[in-house]
């Protein structure tokens, strides 16, 4: 440069030269500027119209090789599976206390911390090589579940056991500890909201096939909503069973047991959908 060696100068992609023009500095143009300069780690010299790559050439080159193999260190993995297994056991928890099922089924709230576990399992290995990820997703499409889950709460547990999975393989650990928060929070609150009073059935058996007038007196006095569900007579003996919504059950019961002709009054509760 102190020589004002200009190829040295165009390399350098000098575009401009600051001259004094009547006690003026002012840019000239230098056209023989070289342009822009790219480093690069390897030449290919190409010889002919037929070794000019493909379409198919550039994909394998750009593509699969640079995303065929990203190294995911064996601490990253730990810590993914213990926040993993971590998030999986409060749900083991939660499932335990917020569950209202009469059998507690201890197999399918330790099934929720496996699939956690194994759904984070596979994300990682998704994220770690493009080509694997290809082929477990077709083997894993043809993978059927037919197992039928009847209460709708523990789909709702499976697929936040899955979320759980799924977000700490993506590396997104403090998201899954805040929808942890957030449903557990929104499923104690539901829990709270006052529901209408399940409705009981009542089941009177007598010997009088003309006493259902009376059993129907009785317990209009004794309910503010009744029907009659099923009547199952024979030439002696009349079975009369009735959805009644009542707070004085006993009373209602021991009235009943109190008419001539009856054999017996069943007073039973069911979880079942509520009328309104």
């Amino acid at each position: 440069l102190s020589k004002g060696n200009m190829e040295v100068i165009n390399m350098l992609n000098t575009r401009y030269f600051i001259q004094d023009q009547d006690g003026v500095p002012q840019p000239v143009l230098n056209p023989g500027a070289y342009g822009n300069a790219w480093f690069v780690q390897k030449i290919q010299f190409i010889i002919g119209r037929k070794t000019i790559m493909s379409f198919a050439d550039i994909f394998k080159k750009s593509f699969l090789e640079g995303w065929a193999s990203t190294d995911i260190g064996f601490t990253a993995i730990s810590v993914t599976m213990l926040i993993t297994a971590a998030l999986g056991v409060y749900l083991f928890v939660v499932y335990r206390v917020m569950t209202k099922k009469t059998f507690y089924s201890r197999s399918f709230a330790m099934s929720l911390v496996s699939v956690a576990l194994i759904t984070a399992a596979i994300i990682v290995t998704i994220q770690s090589n493009i080509v694997i990820s290809l082929g477990m997703v077709g083997a894993l499409s043809i993978v059927r579940f037919r197992t039928a889950i009847k209460d709708p709460m523990d789909l709702a547990y499976l697929f936040w056991s899955i979320s759980i999975g799924i977000i700490c393989g993506a590396g997104l650990a403090e998201f899954a500890v805040v929808l942890c928060i957030v449903l557990t929070i929104v499923c104690l609150l539901l829990e709270k909201v006052p529901v209408a009073k399940a409705p009981v059935i009542l089941v009177v058996n007598t010997s009088d096939i003309d006493s259902e007038a009376s059993i129907l007196d009785v317990v209009s006095k004794h309910s503010r909503y009744y029907t009659v569900k099923s009547r199952n007579m024979t030439p002696s003996t009349l079975d009369l069973t009735v959805e009644v919504r009542t707070s004085q059950g006993g009373e209602l019961v021991r009235e009943l047991v109190g008419l001539t002709g009856i054999l017996g009054a069943s007073l039973l509760t069911h979880d079942g959908e509520v009328t309104f």
